[in-house]
């Protein structure tokens, strides 16, 4: 691993953790915005380029959220639980989850 002297970096790694995963959220939600624009339905951006933008921003932020895990920030299963209260609160507060299931 380079050191973040030999990178003549003046932040530490918990600095870049927390900037790069900031820095990779705001690229994420440009996209999100721009498709929002853009198309009303999945069909139509399918194809689109905003498609493979998506992706790369997702994967982004997918690997920064790793990389804290993996740098003992937090952990996998805080995570976990933290995504099932999203997902209750989404149950009555969104149509993206069914309440039946």
């Amino acid at each position: 691993m380079v050191s973040n002297e030999e990178l003549d970096s003046p932040i530490n790694n918990i600095q870049q953790l927390m900037a790069i995963t900031a820095e990779e959220c705001g690229e994420l939600t440009q996209v999100c915005m721009k498709i929002m624009r853009k198309y009303d339905t999945l069909e139509g951006m399918s194809q689109d380029k905003y498609r493979d933008l998506l992706i790369e921003e997702l994967g982004d932020v997918q690997c920064m959220i790793e990389l804290m895990i993996d740098n003992g920030v937090v952990s996998h299963k805080e995570i976990a639980e933290r995504s099932n209260v999203k997902r209750e609160k989404l149950k009555v507060w969104s149509t993206l989850i069914s309440s039946d299931i």
